[in-house]
């Protein structure tokens, strides 16, 4: 990836937005208390994807500040709520991360240090993640009397299985960045220091593919997964016509045909 100067968009409390070109980085900016999870943090994450423009961004890169990625819920922080606030309070963490993970563009994860608890489910809301040496996952929510309440159950169980998931949970179990690439939490290692690196040459590949495939595939994807295969074959179908019917597939064929290369995101 070219080398451009990276620009800073705003900060708050809890993160910073920064910009290289059509790549946007948010950054978990807690660095003190190892960017554990906060309201304030989750807050600004909803602030920061709803503002998010896809005329203006292609691609968002997530990472944490210092060594960790994010040590999981602040529980220095943690307040008393009643069972309903408890069930509101955990539906918003849902919304946010749902707003992350099926929204307009894709998103890449550098990881190191822990990636725990609630910095687990924030990173499987990611579609692609890149670990260093560095970082291990755990989710010891079990092991402190609570339960997972950011959507682990359903993200990191669709990826680890439940019973794995379970173990996990039972044991407190810790696993290091190979372990977890095995199991999927991880897609790449690389070397100390390079996660960010890595996620930004990744981030800037795939904001070259068309905007509409790239949809379709952090969109389509996953609920294709939740549907019977009839059904799935159907949506399937829809998401191919609507792709291959698209400015963007005739323009890609075109190249393709005239052995170029092409990148959607730059006229």
């Amino acid at each position: 990836m070219e080398q451009v100067p990276m620009e800073q968009v705003y900060a708050t409390d809890y993160v910073t937005v920064s910009r290289q070109e059509r790549i946007a980085v948010l950054t978990l900016d807690r660095e003190e208390k190892r960017n554990a999870v906060c309201d304030g943090l989750i807050r600004d994450i909803r602030a920061f994807v709803d503002a998010v423009d896809p005329e203006e961004t292609s691609a968002i890169v997530l990472r944490g500040a210092g060594n960790h990625f994010c040590a999981g819920l602040d529980l220095a922080e943690h307040k008393e709520r009643s069972p309903f606030d408890g069930v509101l309070h955990s539906r918003f963490w849902h919304e946010t991360l749902d707003l992350l993970e099926f929204g307009p563009v894709p998103v890449v994860a550098a990881m190191q240090g822990g990636v725990i608890g609630g910095g687990l489910e924030i990173a499987t809301a990611c579609h692609v993640r890149v670990s260093e040496p560095s970082a291990f996952y755990q989710l010891p929510e079990g092991r402190r009397g609570i339960y997972v309440g950011g959507g682990a159950s359903v993200r990191v169980q669709r990826i680890i299985g439940f019973d794995r998931m379970r173990e996990m949970m039972l044991t407190g179990r810790r696993y290091d960045a190979e372990a977890g690439l095995r199991l999927g939490l991880g897609h790449y290692i690389e070397p100390a220091g390079t996660a960010f690196d890595k996620a930004m040459t990744l981030a800037d590949d795939i904001a070259g593919n068309a905007r509409i495939s790239n949809y379709m595939m952090i969109n389509a994807l996953p609920r294709i997964a939740d549907m019977d295969r009839m059904a799935g074959s159907f949506a399937e179908a829809v998401a191919a016509a609507l792709s291959q019917t698209s400015e963007e597939a005739r323009r890609g064929i075109e190249a393709f045909l005239k052995k170029q290369d092409i990148r959607f995101d730059r006229k």
